[in-house]
């Protein structure tokens, strides 16, 4: 059988999604990063299991550190398994981390991870700059989806007449 030269579209499966994150902070730049990681966080990972709920980024010596991400133990794994909670280092490019350190280095503003995903059998982390929002941000922002939500309802039970 022939193979097919050209590459494919990316494959990507979805581990977790930090969904906090999108209400507590106003996104303001993205970026997608490798990860380190050992054989048991993998298998754990391609399990689907992982939160991103309390996590964090931080540039320490011209690298960046996820902090606080929670893969649990591999439930096969023996005495050589992970920790669950261990900081583990992001994969990025000098100038990306430059960029990164400029922006995030500003008063109120943090690195987030959003979401933990495989693309073509590697995980990723898709990092970004956040600002965190004010309470009446928050709210402005949860009207605007109750809005959006009741145009969207609106507009179904019109189609379904």
């Amino acid at each position: 059988m022939p193979k097919n030269d050209k590459p494919g579209p990316d494959v990507i499966k979805d581990i977790c999604r930090n969904r906090r994150a999108f209400h507590e902070y106003e996104i303001l730049d993205r970026l997608e990063c490798g990860l380190v990681l050992t054989g048991t966080e993998v298998k754990s990972l391609r399990e689907g299991k992982s939160s991103l709920e309390e996590a964090y980024a931080r540039i320490e010596d011209n690298e960046v550190w996820l902090i606080g991400s929670d893969i649990p133990e591999y439930a096969m794994g023996n005495r050589m398994n992970h920790k669950p909670k261990r900081p583990r280092k992001l994969l990025l490019h000098r100038r990306e981390i430059a960029r990164f350190a400029g922006k995030a280095s500003q008063r109120g503003f943090t690195l987030v991870p959003l979401r933990l995903y495989f693309k073509n059998g590697r995980a990723k982390v898709e990092l970004a700059v956040c600002r965190g929002k004010q309470l009446h941000d928050k709210r402005e922002a949860q009207k605007k989806k109750d809005a959006d939500r009741e145009i969207r309802r609106a507009l179904s039970d019109r189609r379904n007449l």
